[in-house]
């Protein structure tokens, strides 16, 4: 099965089976997506989805959590993965996106990046999710599923490798659903450490079946 051939069969599945979709994390505006997308930085969908209605509740806007101490902060989001520095940070995104951007997203990634604690991948996330851009986020997720279902070649070996890669092969109107595709799909069945293999609906074409082949 060549390359093309598989990015057929998958998408088509997918396209057939699951459709359209989304992000799985909760949020009632660009800066609430912000904000639980920066904090779901290895961390569970399901434990940000947990903690952010009590901190929306307080800090529903960047103007309210700009006037916030870090310590106030780290009070809602201590359970999650490394809650100080994401406490500093999303008080210093606040204050920076009040100061320059008049408290409102920005949906230019150059201007997203310069937010603190904003990288490429979350930058991504904002422009697909809410303003509808054909961006891809490469999550470990999808770092991981790309590599293990033959999507991308061994030399993509960072994550804008294979964020270019993968744009070069899914029709753009599905680049969105495409990363949540493969994000969902890494999240429940293809794992890091205990991949669902007899749950996959792609085992009988993944390469580790393959003579010589590892699933890396």
């Amino acid at each position: 099965m060549t390359r093309k051939e598989r990015y057929d069969y998958i998408l088509e599945y997918f396209r057939k089976n699951v459709g359209p979709i989304s992000t799985e994390l909760m949020f009632g505006s660009a800066f609430q997506l912000l904000c639980a997308t920066l904090l779901s930085a290895q961390c569970t969908d399901k434990r940000i989805n947990e903690v952010t209605p009590a901190l929306f509740e307080r800090y529903p806007d960047a103007t309210t959590m700009s006037r916030a101490e870090v310590e106030d902060v780290f009070e809602y989001v201590k359970s999650v993965s490394y809650p100080n520095s994401k406490a500093k940070h999303l008080v210093e995104m606040s204050r920076k996106l009040v100061s320059d951007f008049n408290g409102e997203v920005p949906s230019n990634p150059d201007e997203l990046t310069t937010l603190p604690g904003v990288g490429r991948k979350t930058a991504n996330v904002i422009q697909a999710v809410w303003f509808g851009k054909p961006t891809l986020a490469v999550d470990t997720h999808v770092y991981r599923v790309s590599h293990r279902m033959g999507l991308v070649p061994r030399k993509a070996n960072n994550p804008r490798k294979v964020e270019d890669y993968l744009m070069k092969n899914i029709p753009l109107n599905e680049v969105s659903s495409a990363h949540h595709w493969l994000l969902l799909h890494g999240r429940y069945i293809c794992k890091s450490m205990s991949p669902q293999c007899a749950k996959c609906q792609f085992e009988f074409l993944c390469p580790k079946i393959f003579e010589g082949s590892k699933l890396s």
